[in-house]
């Protein structure tokens, strides 16, 4: 079932499966590199994670640029995870398991905010769930280039921006942005990662993007946070999408609701 939503002011929708527990509840934030992408798009894996975590799903309509500042969809973001603790599908209610999720561009926000919720005080969430995302706005991941063959979708879009000058690329982020790359508000893997809840990512070892995650959670564990890095091999960025005709998106997905369980005490 889909439910149109209000997030304080920020449009949605929630993604109810059968089973989906009203205090149970789930934020998912898209991907399409900030500038794409809207739930309607992405619900073949908010379909799927109802399904298999039990959760009722909110896709997050958030602002994108570049009609809108990146600080401005960030915002609508943080919006979002201040509604969703004290909103359920069936109206006010406080919540009582809570999850933020997001694939790619929308992995990156999921990131950013797990981390800005633990330093305004805000409850934290029960797990983070990361599909594919980007952590680091530098692009100094050594894949982006060992993988840039293999990377059959980011490959193609991203080989002339990788051959420009180092410095010119900066600029250029620095541009589109209005906040220097290592900013950790863009770039989670220059922030504090210690004290966040326990993290779950999953990327494709063929992916540009595969060096971000590494990176990502080998620092948080270094931090002392708990984070887990599943991989696959030769599938394409957020294979998720395929998830109806692909068996290693069925599996990806059932990964991510044992990852819930493990979270919540019901191994």
């Amino acid at each position: 079932q889909i439910r149109q939503a209000d997030a304080d002011g920020v449009p949605g929708e929630w993604v109810l499966g059968p089973h989906s527990d009203p205090d149970r509840r789930l934020l998912y934030l898209h991907g399409g590199s900030f500038i794409s992408g809207c739930p309607r798009g992405h619900r073949v894996i908010t379909t799927e994670l109802a399904r298999v975590t039990g959760a009722s799903v909110l896709a997050l309509d958030y602002r994108l640029m570049p009609e809108h500042s990146r600080r401005m969809l960030m915002a609508d973001c943080q919006t979002g995870y201040r509604w969703m603790l004290d909103h359920s599908p069936e109206g006010s209610a406080p919540v009582r398991e809570w999850f933020v999720a997001g694939d790619s561009a929308g992995g990156n926000l999921a990131l950013m905010l797990t981390a800005w919720a633990r330093d305004a005080g805000l409850r934290t969430a029960t797990g983070v769930i990361a599909l594919s995302p980007g952590v680091d706005m530098t692009f100094s991941s050594p894949t982006f280039k060992s993988n840039l063959k293999t990377d059959r979708l980011l490959g193609p879009s991203l080989a002339w921006f990788l051959k420009t000058p180092q410095s010119i690329r900066l600029l250029l982020i620095w541009a589109i942005n209005r906040m220097p790359p290592p900013n950790p508000l863009i770039s989670p893997i220059f922030g504090d990662l210690s004290g966040l809840p326990p993290l779950l990512i999953q990327v494709s070892e063929a992916e540009m993007l595969l060096g971000d995650a590494r990176r990502y959670v080998n620092k948080a564990r270094v931090a002392g946070s708990p984070a887990e890095l599943e991989t696959w091999p030769e599938m394409l960025h957020v294979w998720h999408l395929f998830a109806p005709i692909l068996p290693e998106a069925r599996e990806a997905f059932e990964r991510i609701g044992q990852f819930v369980e493990r979270c919540t005490g019901n191994h």
